[in-house]
């Protein structure tokens, strides 16, 4: 008999078989697996070994782990009303068991009296970080508490993990709840015709509109709603979009302004609880910036340094409209921003990004990809036939990859278009850690990339932005991350590091997607096979800090919502609705707006939809866009293909995961620490 394909150890995943009623018995069996190998820890006599003890921890959970991680992976791809159900009914439990681990008395115990032990000390450097690592995440996690506050503890865990993933489903519901259908193809001047195309499948696919009276729908999934937004010349179709997008969160019955308030008073109670100020110094004592106030100095440095420049583009924008328009200047409204700067970077620099979009095929810049990261670091990529492995979708596809010992070092799943059962975003996600084994051999890593990329058009291909592309180049360094963790310890491998580094891979991966070299071996004509030709190469290259002050601003207005309320959660927790209050607290960062426009507080899934994620890290971007501009700049001096340096940076930062602190990998790489200073030139801003 088969074993349970949510528990199932194997490298092939039975996707078809993952089915929502087996969610719920899967995920007690794996609870039962990890409980009973957590008792023989606990009851281990004399003679603790760092095998029998924290090895013993770390291989506990793997089949909790690996159950659970198939389950949010589908919620994720695949919802639907059974599987979504089944989840929610799994959550408490997988929550709660997960919750108190490190508040199980005896297995404290038992993993600090090996900590003390002669044998601890002549560890060797990465059982030592994990030793230090484990030890440090216990106590983070209330291992040192009393058994009333441990209780507590387990209590809010709980309810943290089950008001996050409410938030998430309330963005999903909302977002997938609206529609625009536009009747009259005289209402979309402006539109580019892939976006025309797209909106006309979508309708007939809902069985909306005939051949003879055409309708088009247009969603709020960003391949609809980011060229609706830009391009539209029809004012009043954008200020109902934008009104749409602006209300997801917001309005009932997906209102996720009671859950964003009860959500920071239950960070807050726990860093109360493990006795720090406020969640942001909870979560940052081992990250690279330390502190909420270290984390807060950066930001608020970046975004002195931008000022200037963020008040002249927002002036020039405003004087550009008013020459347009024959008015006088004035703050735009917020569903004219989008549109009214890409007029005027049209007029700046002759330049429509539009213009790029035919050399952006969806298969050539994997092709791309694969070449990149073939000649930086010596990997080899082989897709299976369709059909061949089992998926999700049959969209998915799936790949494996050789090392330059033509070692199969891990395979990957790749699912890049918007559906309306997958969330937005885009993302990558570990589904099974390999690396060193104990007897000397290796295992492979399988993970996964998605996104909710352009999709195909009928009669033609996928057709990507070049902000599409940089996503896929982003999200494949998180992978490469994954696959190419050289570390013995599965908790320390792959991208399992300090959350303010690990966007150094992924980013670092964007700056090929702007190097002419790099753009010859993918950017290929659809039609054609011409590369793009060098006139619109140099519009493109110029154009690439047009606003850049107002992007970067836009990053540090997240990461200073974001840790303000994580810092100051007593004034936000209290309100009914903290929108008032964040907007005025980052007003000096928002591009001014007639009327202004609220922030994304309600639809923030990146701090709000997880327990933890990325809340009070959201400025994590910009700390990991200094380092990989940083980082960069090597490339860029010894040759931007250079297989040594790309030997380096994969020695020294992509197969060491969280063997060593983050800043020692930056400093082994770069031979010093990082330098602010590329990152403002990259961006134009130095002056």
């Amino acid at each position: 008999m088969p074993e349970n394909p949510f528990l199932d150890s194997s490298f092939s995943i039975r996707w078809t078989a993952l089915t929502p009623d087996l969610v719920e018995p899967s995920i007690d069996e794996a609870i039962g697996r990890a409980e009973a190998a957590l008792l023989a820890i606990e009851g281990r006599a004399d003679g603790l070994t760092f095998a029998s003890t924290f090895l013993a921890l770390d291989e506990a959970t793997d089949a909790l782990s690996r159950a659970w991680t198939r389950v949010t992976h589908l919620q994720s791809v695949a919802d639907s009303p059974a599987l979504r159900e089944a989840h929610n009914r799994a959550l408490p439990r997988v929550s709660a068991f997960m919750a108190r681990i490190p508040l199980r008395p005896a297995l404290w115990a038992k993993l600090r009296a090996f900590a003390g032990s002669p044998e601890a000390a002549a560890l060797g450097p990465v059982p030592a970080r994990f030793v230090g690592e484990t030890l440090a995440e216990f106590r983070e996690a209330g291992a040192d508490l009393p058994s009333g506050p441990r209780a507590r503890l387990e209590a809010l865990q709980s309810e943290l993990a089950q008001l996050t993933q409410r938030f998430s489903d309330n963005v999903l519901d909302a977002t997938n709840a609206w529609q625009l259908i536009v009747d009259a193809g005289g209402r979309l001047a402006g539109l580019p015709e892939h976006a025309k195309a797209r909106a006309l499948a979508e309708a007939a696919a809902k069985g909306i509109g005939t051949p003879e009276r055409p309708c088009w729908r247009f969603t709020l999934h960003m391949p609809s709603q980011e060229p609706f937004m830009t391009y539209l010349d029809d004012v009043e179709l954008r200020a109902e979009m934008w009104r749409a997008a602006a209300s997801v969160g917001s309005a009932p019955p997906h209102d996720n302004a009671p859950l964003v308030s009860r959500i920071l008073a239950l960070r807050a109670e726990r860093a109360s609880l493990l006795g720090k100020d406020h969640f942001a110094d909870l979560v940052l004592g081992r990250r690279m910036a330390k502190s909420g106030a270290g984390a807060l100095a950066f930001i608020e440095d970046f975004r002195h340094r931008c000022a200037p420049a963020f008040a002249r583009e927002c002036r020039e924008l405003e004087e550009f409209k008013a020459r347009e328009t024959g008015l006088p200047a004035s703050r735009l409204a917020p569903w004219e921003i989008a549109y009214r700067a890409e007029r005027l970077r049209r007029a700046q620099y002759d330049f429509d990004e539009e213009e790029l979009r035919p050399y952006f095929p969806m298969d050539r810049v994997v092709a791309g990809l694969f070449e990149i990261a073939g000649r930086v670091f010596g990997a080899r990529f082989a897709e299976r036939p369709r059909g061949e492995v089992e998926t999700w979708h049959p969209e998915v596809g799936y790949f494996d990859v050789f090392d330059s010992r033509a070692r199969h070092v891990g395979s990957f799943y790749t699912d890049w278009h918007p559906r309306e059962s997958k969330r937005g975003g885009a993302w990558m996600n570990a589904l099974i850690t390999g690396g060193p084994q104990p007897d000397g051999s290796r295992k492979p890593h399988l993970g996964l990339v998605c996104g909710n990329l352009t999709p195909p058009a009928p009669g033609r291909p996928a057709l990507l932005s070049h902000r599409e592309v940089e996503t896929i180049f982003h999200e494949f360094g998180h992978l490469l991350h994954h696959l190419m963790g050289e570390v013995e310890v599965k908790s320390l491998n792959g991208t399992n590091v300090a959350w303010d580094f690990v966007e150094l891979p992924s980013q670092i991966m964007e700056n090929w997607c702007w190097e002419r070299e790099g753009l010859d071996l993918f950017a290929r004509h659809f039609e054609t096979g011409a590369p793009i030709p060098g006139a619109l190469f140099r519009k493109m290259t110029a154009a690439r800090n047009f606003r850049s002050a107002c992007a970067a601003m836009r990053q540090v207005a997240f990461a200073k919502m974001d840790l303000l309320m994580h810092m100051r959660s007593a004034e936000f927790a209290g309100e009914a609705d903290v929108e008032p209050r964040i907007r005025a607290a980052i007003a000096d960062c928002l591009v001014p707006a007639e009327p202004p426009s609220p922030t994304i507080v309600k639809r923030f899934t990146h701090i709000f939809a997880d327990p933890v994620g990325y809340a009070a890290g959201y400025y994590s971007y910009k700390w990991a866009e200094v380092l990989d501009a940083d980082a960069f700049t090597r490339f860029r001096r010894e040759g931007i293909f250079n297989p040594r340096v790309g030997a380096e940076f994969a020695a020294k930062v992509l197969s060491r995961g969280n063997s060593a602190d983050p800043a020692q990998l930056f400093r082994d790489f770069m031979g010093r620490d990082p330098d602010l200073g590329a990152l403002l030139a990259r961006s134009g801003l130095s002056a």
